[in-house]
């Protein structure tokens, strides 16, 4: 990957053994592997066992779950929020282990529109919950930076799923518990 980066800056016309350039590639790698860190996990590793006898199908909200990934397609950052709900079905998650779900599939190369639903499919099926929702505000750098170059521009996704799709009242409890 470092020589890859040191022949990207030589394309671009820099100069890869300038001062500040120097260590550069050996960053670019580390930085990457961190960013790109999801691909090695899985959501057993990340459950990790936290799943616990649900008292109550009282529906749970985790909400303002800050974020960051990187766009598949021109591989710039796209950050933001994402507000996960579901309905137990027996079995809760430990909270946290909420985030680390939503962090394991933002920190691969994303859309946004993927990664919504991959985490509410994750955990309809971790938790056989009677449903999930999920919804995901973020800025995309890709629309801000370059392009249209819109700065002020969100994208909204949501997925739906079990009782959050089929039974409205579910949903809009939901939607109006995240605003």
């Amino acid at each position: 990957m470092q020589d890859l980066v040191r022949n990207m800056l030589i394309a671009i016309g820099e100069d890869p053994d300038r001062e500040g350039l120097v260590k550069t590639p050996e960053r670019v790698e580390k930085s990457m592997k961190f960013l790109t860190r999801g691909y090695s996990q899985n959501i057993e590793d990340v459950v990790n066992g936290a799943l616990f006898e649900a008292e109550s199908d009282d529906m749970i909200i985790v909400r303002d779950i800050e974020f960051f990934s990187m766009c598949e397609h021109h591989m710039l950052p796209f950050f933001g929020k994402c507000h996960v709900g579901y309905i137990p079905n027996k079995k809760i998650l430990g909270l946290s282990k909420v985030a680390r779900i939503v962090d394991m599939f933002a920190r691969r190369l994303q859309i946004q529109e993927r990664m919504t639903k991959e985490i509410a499919s994750a955990l309809m099926e971790i938790l056989d919950a009677q449903g999930v929702g999920v919804v995901i505000e973020a800025q995309h750098l890709c629309m801000q930076m370059r392009g249209v170059e819109k700065q002020d521009s969100f994208t909204t996704t949501s997925s739906m799923q079990g009782s959050f799709r089929s039974e409205l009242a579910t949903r809009n409890e939901f939607t109006r518990l995240i605003r």
